[in-house]
């Protein structure tokens, strides 16, 4: 008889519970695109690599199954892939691309959105309540790539089984996801992941800050206000929430206008200028300057591009 060690017989589980996860989401999204089979949960399928993708993660946990990402957060590059989870615990913008699929092994993820309170009420009756000494993870990145252990790999799998059950999904998957959020407080992002639930600290501050900008991002940035309404000097302010978000205030204020700016070419017809002017440039000059620097063309051309590839 052939005997395994532990850590072959994990491996071994593990490559099993990948290639069911991966049958499972194929099913559930047999052709390219997005799936929300249930609230606060995503699948995707690629069939090849994606061109970049510019928007907005909010808080979650992020598996893939199979194929590999890339995240870019300011200046930093998150790859992960089936052996490496993602997990987000401020909302940011960020540009995203799946860079390995293929027809016969197309990109495969899951996506779990974050409740902040759910996290703080598992920390709670876990006992998981933060370390004493910290200041709430000011030093910290809103993006961070770990591997993936068996146990975490597990309960994702036990999540989208239940998408083929839904008259057992509303009593049963909440549980998951209470393992889920308890697995990553107790693993190596314990640390992020208290980023969504403690009341104190600047990590918090900086969620506030981040909801601060992403409501009034046409407007003016006073950087000593927000600063004031935080409760911290200026220049406390602009390290921590360039350590939290990879940018300075004013970069991260600059993508949510180009951004918007182009959602509402696409979505709305509007042209350069009015669009510009929407998102709080009055210079049409400068706001294509800054709109091909970070996408790469000038917005009509990019506009005229994006839709032609819809249409393909």
């Amino acid at each position: 008889m052939t005997t395994h060690s532990p850590d072959e017989r994990q491996a071994r589980r593990m490559d099993a519970d990948r290639a069911e996860l991966a049958e499972r989401i194929a099913r559930a999204v047999p052709r390219d695109g997005l799936a929300d089979p249930q609230p606060g949960l995503n699948l995707a399928r690629f069939a090849r690599p994606t061109e970049l993708h510019h928007g907005f993660l909010e808080p979650c946990f992020c598996v893939i199954a199979q194929g590999a990402k890339t995240l870019t957060l300011g200046d930093d590059v998150f790859r992960y892939d089936p052996a490496r989870y993602m997990i987000a615990t401020v909302g940011v913008p960020m540009t995203a691309q799946v860079v390995e699929a293929s027809p016969d092994r197309p990109y495969l993820s899951l996506r779990l959105d974050l409740d902040p309170a759910l996290v703080g009420s598992v920390m709670v009756e876990s006992d998981l309540a933060e370390p004493r000494g910290t200041d709430g993870g000011g030093g910290v990145r809103a993006i961070a790539v770990s591997a993936l252990d068996a146990e975490l790999l597990d309960a994702t799998v036990r999540i989208v089984r239940l998408i083929e059950r839904p008259e057992q999904y509303r009593a049963l998957a909440p549980l998951v996801v209470r393992e889920i959020v308890y697995r990553l407080l107790t693993g190596a992002q314990g640390g992020r992941m208290r980023h969504l639930a403690t009341g104190g600290g600047h990590a918090r501050r900086m969620v506030r800050a981040v909801a601060v900008l992403r409501k009034d991002f046409d407007k003016p940035l006073r950087i000593e206000a927000v600063a004031k309404q935080l409760g911290m000097s200026t220049s406390g302010f602009h390290a921590h929430f360039k350590a939290v978000t990879a940018m300075s205030p004013l970069q991260f204020q600059k993508r949510l206008r180009l951004q918007e700016a182009r959602r509402l070419m696409l979505g709305e017809h509007l042209d350069a200028a009015e669009a510009g002017y929407r998102v709080g440039y009055e210079d049409p000059a400068y706001f294509s300057r800054d709109y091909k620097r970070h996408f790469g063309e000038p917005p009509g051309r990019d506009v005229e591009r994006l839709r032609d590839l819809a249409t393909a």
